[in-house]
């Protein structure tokens, strides 16, 4: 249970940015699929085989199998991926997330994915969690998980990058002011020249 809640306050630590804002408002595309079966009807699913690729905004789901989900509104409410599962996303400042799974159940309504299966989530320039089972809120970036069999969450969090003082960046120029006029050792100098 302590392990559990390390994992969640650890977790909250890696939100960065909010997912793209816009990507919930594109329609769900299949970019590609070898075969399907099934309809667009309330209350169905239809089943997507081999290297399925789909789409919403910034959003990819990838693999092997997917099985969508229709429920009674006829709104795409879910997305259930099996074989080399992958999920990306991009936020609005565009850092990309990355997760891989042997399994990835994506509620397309609340925008939240679960990878199971020796799963693994990658925030760009934030870190990384590694574990048996992961959940990712799209929405929000927030973050849960659970440990396999070896009994650990791993988990990486990166450094935030440190600006590099101005005075120290580089060394102060002096200017000088120029006389075109009057011939010396400035006068082929521009305004935008300087000298050390």
């Amino acid at each position: 249970m302590l392990r559990l809640a390390l994992l969640v306050l650890g977790a909250l630590l890696l939100q960065p940015a909010l997912a793209r804002k816009d990507d919930r408002s594109q329609p769900m595309r299949v970019v590609h699929a070898d075969s399907f079966s099934g309809f667009n009807a309330p209350n169905s699913v239809t089943t997507l085989n081999g290297n399925v690729e789909l789409s919403q905004g910034t959003l990819k789901i990838t693999g092997d199998l997917a099985k969508i989900h229709v429920d009674g509104n006829q709104q795409l409410s879910r997305i259930v991926v099996t074989g080399n599962a992958h999920i990306q996303q991009l936020d609005d400042a565009g850092n990309l997330m990355s997760g891989d799974a042997h399994t990835l159940d994506y509620d397309n309504i609340k925008g939240i994915a679960t990878l199971k299966g020796q799963a693994s989530v990658h925030q760009q320039g934030r870190g990384e969690a590694h574990g048996d089972t992961l959940t990712y809120n799209t929405q929000t970036s927030e973050m849960t998980g659970s440990s396999g069999n070896d009994g650990m969450v791993h988990m990486v969090f990166l450094p935030k990058p440190q600006p590099v003082p101005a005075h120290s960046a580089r060394k102060k120029k002096k200017y000088i002011a120029v006389n075109r006029r009057t011939p010396g050792p400035y006068s082929n100098l521009t305004d935008d020249d300087t000298y050390s």
